[in-house]
């Protein structure tokens, strides 16, 4: 298999096998803590420890509200707050060179190897001169941020209020904490040049199809989505192909917005060779409007200048028949 390519081209993988149980193991909330450090929560400019950390988040309380009380009162307000997390973002990313988001489980221990990978994917990508964008935990995402930090690149963490905080890693250097899940995606796509997915859960699966689908109904152009760690994704790309595709409920052209590596200077490059193709897809597309300025006011010119000589505008048969007495 070359090191980059559709996954979709190879032949099928092996049969699954059978499930093992159907309950769902209840999430640990311990999960990213570092031994002997108080829980922390941030509401924009607000810190909270200990006992003053609400049981609940931003996120639960609008979509849990129920009365109508909550939707004409409440919500009206919460509105202010959402708006004031987007200008948040906006002014904080706005002048962040070219970046990558990078995704991947806070579960991740340091030495898997999806961290070493990532380790490796942030570093190389600080190195061809992109910035790396991560959710700021554990895990992959911390992984991600240190080889960045390592290789003199900006290390980005957009953080999220979670009923169980892991806080930001101590390799971010610029962050932001969101309190709805919808304003920190926003900016994890418009800031990015491409989405690079490591092994991960729903969190992971949430930003990875949300970015497909924003390809797919072309909301965002040229915005290349590399999954790295094959052995992982295997089953995931079978199913995409063997079932979804051939039922029908995604087309072909579809499968082609993935790409699937285990190298990282694939992966790079791949992003870079995409943002070149977009860049001069602009550049002709700038070229073309100057060009079609340029003959729009020659012939505004032209036409002025016959008017001053008197000829007026010409007509069908080139004469200024057309001009009124």
């Amino acid at each position: 298999m070359p090191k980059i390519a559709n996954y979709f081209s190879g032949s099928p993988g092996a049969t699954p096998g059978r499930c093992r149980s159907t309950t769902v193991a209840p999430m640990s909330q311990s999960n990213g803590r570092q031994p002997g450090r108080d829980p922390e929560r941030h509401r924009g400019a607000v810190t909270l420890r200990r006992g003053a950390i609400p049981t609940s988040t931003a996120d639960q309380r609008l979509l849990d509200s129920r009365g109508r009380g909550d939707w004409k009162t409440k919500d009206a307000w919460r509105a202010l707050r959402i708006l004031s997390e987007f200008v948040e973002g906006f002014d904080t990313l706005a002048d962040l060179p070219p970046a990558v988001s990078v995704f991947g489980s806070a579960r991740s221990h340091p030495d898997s190897p999806e961290c070493r990978l990532a380790e490796e994917l942030g570093a190389a990508l600080a190195r061809a001169g992109y910035a790396v964008i991560t959710g700021g935990g554990p895990g992959v995402m911390e992984a991600a941020n240190r080889g960045a930090s390592d290789a003199g690149g900006l290390s980005v963490g957009l953080g999220i209020e979670l009923p169980f905080e892991q806080g930001l890693n101590d390799w971010v250097d610029l962050a932001i904490d969101f309190r709805y899940f919808f304003a920190r995606k926003t900016m994890f796509v418009k800031y990015a040049q491409a989405f690079v997915v490591l092994p991960g859960g729903f969190g992971t699966m949430d930003e990875l199809f949300e970015a497909l689908t924003l390809v797919q109904t072309g909301k965002v152009t040229r915005f290349p989505v590399v999954l790295m760690g094959s052995a992982y994704w295997r089953g995931l790309l079978d199913w995409l192909r063997d079932s979804m595709a051939a039922e029908g409920k995604i087309g072909p052209v579809d499968l082609d917005l993935i790409c699937l590596t285990d190298d990282v200077d694939a992966a790079v490059q791949h992003i870079v060779e995409a943002e070149a193709a977009l860049s001069a897809e602009q550049d002709a597309v700038r070229e073309e409007a100057v060009a079609r300025t340029a003959a729009d006011q020659q012939a505004a010119a032209d036409s002025a200048g016959n008017r001053a000589q008197g000829g007026g505008p010409a007509g069908p048969t080139g004469s200024g028949a057309g001009r009124r007495g």
